[in-house]
């Protein structure tokens, strides 16, 4: 047995009553006392705090950085503007996805956020494509924690004035409580908020300053699931993995415009054939929201059906119920002829075939600071 991973707020999560669990190779709370509905609700209606220092902390340094990750990617990174930050993903030479990320460029460094069970994937990837003069330098001694809902700007205000200025996707170095913090305006649950990297011997004190606050409470994986979800965002080995595509997953607005078919830096990365094939001839399957009738909530390797035959032709990747929608909803993969929102398809549920109806993403609509 391999021992699991702590993150610097394991402690606190004791302290707090959270129900651990294996995630990713860590020691993580999937809730607390308050309960996944709780967490969930008082996110969407004040401030939830959340630990994702098991997530990879990567940053590369020297003057060919950002070209040597186009090369990797499919996104806009040389024309980032300094203080930026952007969503990206890796693609492999089939077009599909070996993980999607955050990439902020910080002036002398690109600064990257991945996913907590593909960050050594990542590393070895990079550190196997990176030209000479770029470095590779995975940041070990910081954890990182997400202040998300309406009122995570008011919160972080007290600490700091300079939050309330910052708009979304923007980054940038802040002190809090005296620490050194790298500070994103961006989060994973379709609210406003901010996601915080902190030295490590830092990450508990400044944890409990912000639970001292009446807007802020604890949450764990459970709702940060369901958070998700109600956003329409995807989750990296359910909903996207590396024989999906960009375009199957609706993910297609994250390839920059200089990268596509007669851009100034057209293709270039791996799959890149695939992928702009397909943004031109489109795809035969598509990523859609699923509203599952009934209270019966329809999770993830649920089998989708057109009709009463007997061929399948898509799955559920993520399903719940949606606290804040008050209903069961889910995604999938279905046919481009039923991906048309108002589309009915039929999932198999206990030995019955029940009806769930196509729906636009996401569930909720975003809360983000333009």
């Amino acid at each position: 047995m391999t021992a699991l991973a702590e993150t610097p707020l394991t402690a606190l999560h004791a302290q707090l009553g959270a129900r651990m669990i294996p995630f990713a190779g860590y020691s993580m709370p999937v809730q607390y006392p308050m309960g996944v509905m709780g967490e969930h609700v008082h996110t969407r209606r004040a401030a939830g705090l959340f630990d994702i220092g098991h997530m990879g902390q990567v940053r590369l340094h020297g003057n060919g950085a950002a070209a040597a990750l186009e090369a990797l990617i499919p996104g806009d990174i040389a024309g980032l503007p300094a203080g930026r930050q952007r969503y990206g993903f890796f693609t492999n030479d089939a077009g599909g996805l070996l993980d999607d990320l955050m990439l902020a460029n910080r002036g002398d460094h690109i600064l990257m956020v991945t996913n907590a069970a593909r960050k050594d994937a990542d590393i070895a990837h990079m550190c196997a494509h990176m030209p000479a003069g770029v470095t590779v330098d995975p940041v070990t001694d910081r954890g990182l924690i997400a202040l998300q809902g309406p009122c995570a700007e008011t919160v972080l205000h007290r600490l700091n004035p300079a939050a309330k200025n910052m708009a979304f996707m923007d980054v940038t170095d802040m002190e809090l409580l005296g620490q050194a913090c790298w500070v994103s305006r961006s989060g994973y649950t379709g609210e406003d908020g901010y996601e915080i990297s902190v030295p490590a011997a830092a990450a508990e004190p400044l944890a409990r300053a912000l639970l001292q606050f009446p807007e802020v409470a604890p949450v764990g994986l459970g709702a940060r699931d369901s958070l998700r979800l109600e956003a329409g965002l995807c989750l990296y080995g359910h909903d996207i993995d590396a024989k999906t595509t960009p375009v199957e997953a609706g993910l297609a607005w994250a390839i920059g415009k200089v990268r596509r078919t007669n851009g100034t830096r057209e293709g270039g990365f791996p799959g890149a054939g695939a992928i702009l094939g397909q943004l031109v001839r489109g795809t035969r399957r598509r990523r859609v929201g699923l509203l599952p009738e009934g209270r019966a909530p329809m999770r993830a390797g649920v089998a989708l059906f057109a009709d009463d035959g007997a061929e399948q032709v898509g799955a559920i990747t993520s399903g719940g119920f949606g606290p804040t929608v008050g209903r069961p909803v889910a995604m999938g993969y279905v046919p481009a002829a039923l991906s048309v929102p108002g589309s009915t398809v039929y999932g198999a549920l206990r030995g019955k075939r029940l009806p769930l109806t196509v729906a636009t993403l996401p569930f909720r609509p975003a809360n983000f600071k333009r």
